[in-house]
Protein backbone atom coordinates (compact mmCIF):
# COMPACT_ATOMS: atom_id res chain seq x y z
CA UNK A 1 0.00 0.00 0.00
CA UNK A 2 1.54 3.31 -0.90
CA UNK A 3 0.83 6.26 1.00
CA UNK A 4 -0.47 9.37 -0.73
CA UNK A 5 2.47 12.26 -0.95
CA UNK A 6 1.24 15.81 -0.46
CA UNK A 7 3.52 18.83 -2.24
CA UNK A 8 3.02 21.30 -0.14
CA UNK A 9 5.18 24.94 -1.30
CA UNK A 10 7.49 25.36 0.85
CA UNK A 11 6.97 26.87 4.01
CA UNK A 12 3.55 26.14 4.01
CA UNK A 13 1.59 24.31 6.92
CA UNK A 14 -1.80 22.01 6.18
CA UNK A 15 -4.51 23.16 8.56
CA UNK A 16 -8.63 22.56 8.74
CA UNK A 17 -11.33 24.75 9.13
CA UNK A 18 -14.56 24.91 8.88
CA UNK A 19 -16.53 27.31 6.68
CA UNK A 20 -20.54 27.49 6.50
CA UNK A 21 -21.56 26.28 3.28
CA UNK A 22 -22.75 29.63 1.78
CA UNK A 23 -18.86 30.85 2.25
CA UNK A 24 -17.66 27.43 0.33
CA UNK A 25 -19.95 28.15 -2.42
CA UNK A 26 -18.58 31.86 -2.68
CA UNK A 27 -15.14 30.47 -2.88
CA UNK A 28 -16.47 27.90 -5.65
CA UNK A 29 -17.65 31.06 -7.50
CA UNK A 30 -15.29 32.85 -7.14
CA UNK A 31 -12.52 29.92 -8.70
CA UNK A 32 -15.25 29.60 -11.51
CA UNK A 33 -14.89 32.81 -12.89
CA UNK A 34 -11.30 33.26 -12.72
CA UNK A 35 -10.94 35.16 -9.95
CA UNK A 36 -8.64 32.66 -8.02
CA UNK A 37 -6.73 29.89 -9.23
CA UNK A 38 -7.60 27.74 -6.39
CA UNK A 39 -10.04 27.75 -2.93
CA UNK A 40 -6.96 27.85 -0.88
CA UNK A 41 -5.70 30.29 -3.02
CA UNK A 42 -8.52 32.24 -2.34
CA UNK A 43 -8.57 31.16 1.55
CA UNK A 44 -4.67 32.47 1.80
CA UNK A 45 -5.52 36.11 0.04
CA UNK A 46 -8.73 36.61 2.50
CA UNK A 47 -6.28 35.34 5.43
CA UNK A 48 -3.11 37.29 4.05
CA UNK A 49 -5.44 40.80 3.88
CA UNK A 50 -6.78 40.09 7.29
CA UNK A 51 -3.32 40.24 8.80
CA UNK A 52 -2.33 42.83 7.31
CA UNK A 53 -5.25 44.81 8.50
CA UNK A 54 -5.02 43.82 11.71
CA UNK A 55 -1.92 44.02 12.22
CA UNK A 56 -1.83 48.05 11.11
CA UNK A 57 -4.65 48.06 13.46
CA UNK A 58 -2.96 46.74 16.51
CA UNK A 59 -0.39 48.43 16.03
CA UNK A 60 -1.68 52.10 15.94
CA UNK A 61 -3.32 50.97 19.37
CA UNK A 62 -0.28 50.88 20.59
CA UNK A 63 0.73 53.83 19.52
CA UNK A 64 -1.93 55.42 21.25
CA UNK A 65 -1.25 53.31 24.72
CA UNK A 66 2.19 54.43 24.41
CA UNK A 67 1.27 58.01 23.77
CA UNK A 68 -1.54 57.50 26.54
CA UNK A 69 0.97 56.13 29.23
CA UNK A 70 3.91 59.07 28.06
CA UNK A 71 0.84 61.68 29.49
CA UNK A 72 0.22 60.09 32.28
CA UNK A 73 3.62 59.92 32.95
CA UNK A 74 4.16 63.51 32.49
CA UNK A 75 1.12 64.50 34.76
CA UNK A 76 2.77 62.29 37.68
CA UNK A 77 5.92 64.40 37.26
CA UNK A 78 4.05 67.54 37.00
CA UNK A 79 1.96 66.48 40.18
CA UNK A 80 5.32 65.73 41.94
CA UNK A 81 7.23 68.41 40.90
CA UNK A 82 4.59 71.28 41.50
CA UNK A 83 1.44 70.08 43.44
CA UNK A 84 3.81 69.29 46.50
CA UNK A 85 1.73 68.41 49.63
Amino acid sequence: MRAKRQVAEAGTEKITIRLPSRYLRALDFLVTVDDFPSKSEAIRAAIRDLIYSRVDMVVERLKKLESAEQALAAMEAFEKEYLKK
